[in-house]
Parts: structure tokens; sequence; C-alpha cells
């Protein structure tokens, strides 16, 4: 009789990280009570940093713990906050008695044996928490070829290590913290020393509440506690925990000060105010380094439900947030005289964060390119080579279309392969759907960009387009309406506009799509294909002479458009689409669009 075969071992490939705090056996034996006591109060924090990662707690061992990330990037960021958190909770604290915590990391295959992990990944990072110096983090070759170039922190090369109980040496990575060398303390203690904050690092101070409704002063924190959430989904945003950010409430705080304690770049303040049944909200985005505004905002309207109320403010806020934070960083790299490859992405980034434009793209997708070259794992400036190619061949401005959605599709399937949460690779998948005859398709990747992201209007926007390419077209004013409700002020706003034009155009409402044409050009004179649309949708009200105008306008813009160009781009095969292409065609020419 056969023997039964044994059970097949659960095996998977994650981040351990493993920390324990430098010297705790003098601490125990200087204050007992109070040593513990205050391990646990730090615990509640770095628990919190932990949680806010994306880490799970497997074990606790007295003063240590074992923790597994799915990510290696989310790994070393926790790390990092951890260390700069205690650096700020240890101030003030005598030298012999500052709790400092070693932290090893590594990417290896473990072994599952019911909620424990097992196996030499996790014995590697128990390790390097060894070799880790009081108030520093230590990480292996293999957690560095994932983190590299991803975080804004620098590491030293420690060379290869032999490690206790580990068969061959280990290549490890030590965190540089910026500064002098730290000073010893007793025995094994060491003080920890301030590093340069992390790029798009910020912590959200618990707006004010102006006012003593209790139902207001929930309104307000519901706002802090959302934008630390939502702000938190931006590729590469460190933002501080809530837990700790809440620290702060109430406080008279100096925002320098501030930046230095949580090791931010940025601080971004509000307050609410209720003045009868209106509600103003102030924000305030500051300079954490030197202490200047860099922008502001505010947002004025009727108190009717709270919770819809601050949905809109928090959602609109994220949008803005998110280009004024790629905006200051560009500044920053653009001071700097030896740019690496996160310099050069912020400084392309910010340009495709404006109009669409050729020269720009150009010089856009050079700065990509160039980091590119410098760190060929980063995905982010490949995401954006692909956010280009897509407008490029989405928006008439090149004759080689398909060209540039073809690459579009490629160089984001990359970025899929990688990140596959990635909320704007999702978008720009399912863009690049919609444009080549895969609208079905192109729906879902925006809605499931959405699902990862519910303030990504861009999607909102390219859903709206979808809809009226398949018949649908009464449906994309609701769509266009909630991407600009999100981003008011989206350098995109006039596509989402010319959208709905054209679906009105389509649906023989013309009135209406003039209207919606004329918008979409007070908001970008630049954009030719919305004149020429405009033209037809003017043509069939009766108003030649100005639609003669506008087709004057376009060709300006557009020399070489005709007629035969715009038919030899067509974009769906869906029968509704074909016929509201044929009824823009006929109204083209009665307005004079040359034939070609």
């Amino acid at each position: 009789m056969e023997q039964d075969k044994p059970p097949r071992v659960g095996r998977r490939l994650a981040a351990i990280v493993a920390a324990d705090v430098a010297g705790y056996s003098r601490l125990m034996g200087i204050d007992e009570v109070g040593t513990a006591l205050t391990l646990r109060e730090h615990r509640k924090v770095t628990d919190a940093l932990v949680e806010k990662h994306g880490g799970r707690l497997v074990k606790s061992t007295g003063d240590g713990v074992l923790l597994e990330f799915p990510s290696v990037v989310d790994a070393v960021e926790c790390a990092v906050a951890v260390q700069a958190v205690m650096a700020q909770r240890n101030e003030g604290v005598p030298a012999d008695r500052r709790m400092l915590f070693r932290i090893g990391i590594n990417l290896g295959d473990i072994l599952i044996e019911g909620d424990d992990i097992l196996g030499d990944g996790v014995n590697v990072a128990a390790r390097l928490e060894g070799i880790a110096e009081p108030g520093g983090v230590c990480i292996s070759s293999s957690a560095y070829e994932q983190v590299r170039g991803k975080i804004a922190v620098e590491f030293a090369d420690l060379g290869e290590q032999s490690l206790k109980n580990i068969a061959r040496p280990v290549r490890a990575y030590a965190v540089i913290r910026d500064g002098p060398p730290p000073a010893k303390a007793l025995d094994d203690g060491m003080t920890p020393t301030p590093r340069s904050a992390p790029r798009l690092s910020i912590v959200v101070l618990p707006f004010a509440n102006f006012g003593s409704d209790s139902e207001q002063d929930h309104f307000v924190d519901g706002v802090t506690e959302s934008l630390t959430t939502d702000l938190s989904r931006i590729s590469g945003a460190v933002v501080i925990a809530r837990n700790t950010a809440f620290t702060f409430k109430g406080r008279s705080v100096d925002v320098k000060q501030i930046g230095r304690e949580l090791n931010v770049r940025y601080v971004l303040e509000g307050s609410v105010q209720r003045g009868g049944n209106r509600m103003r909200v102030n924000v305030q985005l500051i300079d954490a380094e030197i202490g200047s505004h860099l922008w502001a905002e505010r947002f004025e309207n009727p108190v009717a439900d709270l919770f819809d109320m601050q949905d809109e403010v928090v959602s609109r806020l994220a949008n803005t947030l998110n280009a004024q934070l790629v905006d200051a960083e560009a500044r920053r790299a653009g001071r700097s005289t030896r740019p690496d490859a996160m310099d050069l992405y912020f400084q392309g980034r910010a340009l495709l964060n404006r109009e669409i434009n050729l020269e720009r793209y150009a010089q856009a997708r050079s700065y990509f390119e160039r980091a590119l070259l410098l760190d060929p794992s980063n995905i982010e400036p490949l995401y954006c080579c692909s956010a280009i190619d897509l407008n490029l061949g989405g928006t008439y401005l090149t004759d080689n279309r398909i060209a540039h959605l073809t690459a579009a599709e490629t160089a984001v399937n990359k970025v899929l392969s990688v990140a596959p949460n990635h909320a704007l690779a999702h978008h720009i998948l399912g863009s690049v759907y919609v444009q080549t005859n895969r609208v079905a398709q192109g729906i879902a990747e925006n809605e499931q960009a959405l699902v990862l992201d519910r303030n990504l209007a861009t999607a909102h926007g390219t859903i709206g387009l979808a809809k009226y390419f398949i018949g649908r077209g009464d449906e994309t004013e609701t769509h266009v309406r909630e991407a600009l409700r999100l981003s008011p002020r989206d350098f995109r706003s006039y596509l989402w506009m010319s959208f709905v034009g054209t679906a009105r155009l389509w649906l023989g409402a013309d009135a209406e799509a003039v209207a919606w044409l004329r918008r979409s050009i007070e908001a970008n004179r630049n954009y030719s294909h919305a004149h020429f649309v405009l033209a037809a949708g003017l043509a069939y009200l009766g108003e030649l002479d100005e639609a003669r105008a506008s087709v004057r306008a376009g060709l300006a813009l557009h020399p070489r458009f005709t007629i035969r160009h715009y038919r030899a781009n067509t974009q769906c095969s869906h029968p509704a689409y074909l016929a509201g292409r044929e009824r823009t065609y006929e109204g083209m020419r009665i307005a004079g669009v040359p034939e070609g």
C-alpha cells in the first residue's frame, strides 16, 4: 500500500523585520517597572506605524518584535519612521535612560507554521538586527535591491557580513543618519542623530475648530483623519500616522520644530469655522524646514450633511496637494547640483502636471529617461513615460497615434507587473484600452483604479469618454462632473469638458454641446480638437460665421488637420461611435474644415 505523501510545507516570499531594544537588560536593572511601562508606551506608537505601513506583528519576544510586510519598501519606510519617532520621543531623556531600537530587515523565503514564520529568511533578519547600531536600521542586499532609489534615504555599504548560524556571508547595508557621528552612551547605548527628511514627507496637524459645536468637532477630526489616509495613497509619500499627529491637537506649535521632531519636509494645517448655515475651511501647506507658506486654499459651502462636506473637502484637497507637493519637490530638485533619479523624476512630473504640449512633453520625457538610466528599477518614471505616450496618442497632436499608444501599453504593463495596485497605472492602461477599441476593458480598468484611489478624478473623466464611445453619452456628463468636483482646477479639465461637448453633439443636443465646448476652450485655448468640434456644433445651429472662425482658430493650432486625417484616427468600432463620428464629420464639413 502506497504511503501517504507528507503534507506540503507552506512558503512565501516576504519582507521580515526583527527589532529589539538595545541594552534592555541594563535599563531593567536601573528601573524595572519604569522600563516596562516606557516600552509599553513606545509600542503603542510603533505598532500604529506598523499597521499604517501594512505590516503584521508575528510575535513579541519580551523587548523585541518580529514583523512581516508584503512589501520591502513598506518595511524599510516603517523602520525609518519608527526610528524618527523614537528619536523624537527620546529628546530630553538622559542618555543612560534612552530606549533605542535596533532593526534588521531581510527579503527572503519563509516557512509558514500557523501564524508563525520560520526559516533562514527570518534568521537573517534577526542576525542583521544584532549588528545594527542602536537607533539604526540594517538591511540585507536582497532588501536593498528592492528599495534602492525608491525611498528617500541613503545607505552605507557594510560589505559581506558573517552572521551567526548563517551558512554564507550576507552583504549588509545600513541606513545613513545625517549629522555628526553618534556619541556613545553607556555600554551598548547610542544616541540617535537627525536625518534629512524624506521626500514627500508630511504631517497633517489636527485642524482647529473655531466653534463650540461638538458635532463640528467630530467633523474637524474626521477631515484630519481622512486627509491623512488619502495622502498616504500618493506614490512615494511618507505621511505621519494620525496617532502621532493628534498628539499636537490643541497645542500652539512651531512648524519648524515639528519638522525636526517628526523628520518631515511639509506640514499641513487648517481650521474650520461655522457661520450660520455656511462652513468655511481654511488650509495651508508649509515648508517645515524654513517655515514658509507654499500654498493656501479656502473652501466655503452651505452646511447640509457634514459627512458629505467632509468627503468633498478631503477629496479636493488630496488632489490639489498631490500636485502642490510634486511642484515643491521639483523646485528643490532644480536647486540640486547632482540630481539623483528621484530629483529628475519630480522635475519631469511637475512638467507632466501641466497643459499637454509637445515641447514640454519632450523635456519631461528627457527627465524620466535620465532617471531610468540612473535607476532602472524605479517604476515611477516608467509610469510617467506611459502617460506621455497616452496623451500624445489620444489628443491628435501627432500623426503616429498608434505607435504612441502601443508604447504606453507596453510601459504601463511593466509597471503593473511590479506594482499591481498602482492606481494610476490601471488608469493609464484603461485609457489605452478605450483609445484602441477595447472600451469595456478600459472602463473596468478605470473602475479598478477608483477602487484603489477613490479620489482619482482623471479615471472618472476617462469613464465619461468611454461611455459615449459605446452609445451611453447621456451618462458622460455625470462622470465628468464628478471629475470636476474632485479636481476643479485640474489641468485636464478642458479635456473632460470636451468629452461632454462631443457626447452632446452626438446626441443631437447641439446648443448644450456648444456650451460645453466653449467652456473647454476657455480652459485651454490651445486644444485644437475642441475648436473643430465646436465648429461642427455651431454649423448645426446655423451659426456659420462663428463656425468658420472656430475652424480658423483650430487650423492656426493644427494646420494639417483635415476630415480625412480625423477619420483615419477612428478609435472604436461600436456602431454608436461610428454614427457619432459621421455626424461630427458632416458638421465639420458644413463649417469649412478641409476635406483633405
